[in-house]
């Protein structure tokens, strides 16, 4: 019982552990074949293969790929030398000096990529004035200066890959050689290299990977050669399309092309020494040993097949596939439903104007003079004036013997009964 729930646990935790890793990509890879304009997997409205040509056409991008893998293959035979280089030196070093060498190696892994491009910009620009070249000289050049950003951290990493291959090997083998009479460039050519061969070609890939997603450290030694992070970052500014979708399903496709490939050929290598150590010396001598085939017994092999006909058939759909008919079903449909989303609007601002008119009390009607209104005595109804009575005839013309306060002084009158 305890076991079967393990079981179950280990399974459900594998499910979700692979659902947070792939779950994004599987996301993105929908939305590169929806019709929106804006990247979405939901609502799915219409197939479409349109981003995959809106891609091809957008010469940013396309020139930002061009100067990726330049970079990137020029950081690949830098870092490589350089990790090949310091992982030689790790192994044949004092053994007292070995863990401070070893620090100061792995030091730029640990220094923001920030700081390596704002260094790397200010020593090389630096190094230009004291040599009394111009601006426009290679020293200055943003491909030059991009790739010995990059290789001052990712030649560490490629190093820890080749120690970790160098640590294996019996220096039995260069000591034999030169025994021998090899000179030390032919042992290593001969004996080391072939051995260190398969780290190489790892620590080369991770290099060139580590260089072509890189942004720090790009971003301020590009100068007029941008790269693919660098393009797709600004275009994010702007606001994204589903031609990014489009780009990064192909960079995954290609990524699982190579995995496949690569685990192809190791286990197809796998049965053939299998095969050949079952096989007697008539067979091994006559050259009659039976290999298997390349999808007998390999998985990998069978999924590559696989992908590669679904990439086929894909292809070939594309170019005889039209969602045009679709596209204007769906704008159409989308024209019905905000028509009827502005009808219920309206209904319901009505509804709510009528509800408010009725619950508003009814005006109050005018009252009479003698009747004060409001708060102010009816001092602003504007029918006051309309029902105050007239004034008496002795108001209307005072008597001239005493004006207000001033004993008739201003009364217009004053001067007829004056005598000359």
């Amino acid at each position: 019982m305890n076991l079967s729930f393990l079981r179950l646990s280990v399974w459900i935790y594998l499910a979700i552990f692979f659902a947070y890793l792939l779950g994004p990509l599987v996301i993105m890879a929908v939305t590169a074949f929806n019709s929106p304009s804006f990247p979405s997997a939901t609502p799915w409205e219409c197939l479409t293969f349109e981003w995959f040509s809106a891609l091809f056409q957008d010469t940013r991008i396309l020139n930002g790929i061009k100067n990726s893998i330049i970079i990137g293959a020029g950081t690949v035979v830098l870092s490589v030398l350089m990790g090949l280089a310091g992982a030689l030196m790790l192994t044949q070093i004092w053994p007292k000096l070995r863990a401070t060498y070893y620090t100061v190696i792995i030091a730029p892994i640990l220094i923001p990529g920030v700081v390596l491009g704002i260094s790397t910009l200010v020593f090389w620009d630096r190094i230009n004035r004291m040599v009394g070249l111009g601006p426009d000289s290679v020293l200055s050049s943003g491909l030059f200066l991009t790739i010995l950003g990059q290789s001052t951290f990712i030649a560490s990493y490629c190093m820890l890959v080749l120690v970790a291959r160098l640590q294996r090997y019996d220096t039995a083998l260069t000591e034999a050689a030169l025994d021998l009479g090899a000179t030390h460039a032919q042992a290593f050519r001969k004996v080391l290299l072939p051995f260190m061969r398969p780290a190489i070609a790892s620590a080369a890939v991770l290099a060139f990977l580590a260089s072509f997603e890189n942004y720090n450290t790009t971003t301020f030694t590009f100068g007029e050669y941008p790269t693919l992070t660098i393009e797709l970052a600004q275009k994010v500014r702007y606001g994204i399309s589903p031609a990014i979708s489009a780009l990064a399903f192909i960079i995954v496709i290609l990524t699982v092309f190579a995995a496949l490939t690569n685990e192809a050929a190791i286990r197809r290598r796998e049965l053939v020494a299998a095969a050949r150590r079952e096989a007697t010396v008539a067979e091994l001598s006559g050259g009659g040993v039976k290999l298997p085939g390349f999808l007998s017994g390999n998985a990998a092999a069978g999924l590559l097949v696989a992908l590669a006909i679904a990439t086929i058939v894909v292809v070939g759909t594309a170019t005889v596939y039209s969602p045009d008919q679709c596209i204007t079903d769906i704008r159409e449909q989308k024209r019905i439903e905000a028509d009827l989303r502005a009808e219920e609007l309206r209904r319901k601002r009505d509804e709510e104007r009528k509800l408010k008119a009725a619950e508003e009390p009814a005006p109050a009607a005018p009252t009479g003079t003698g009747t004060s209104s409001g708060s102010f005595g009816g001092v602003f109804d504007p029918n006051a004036l309309q029902n105050a009575p007239a004034a008496p005839e002795a108001e209307a013309n005072p008597p001239a013997g005493n004006n207000s306060g001033f004993g008739g002084v201003f009364d217009p009158n004053a001067l007829k009964g004056t005598d000359n």
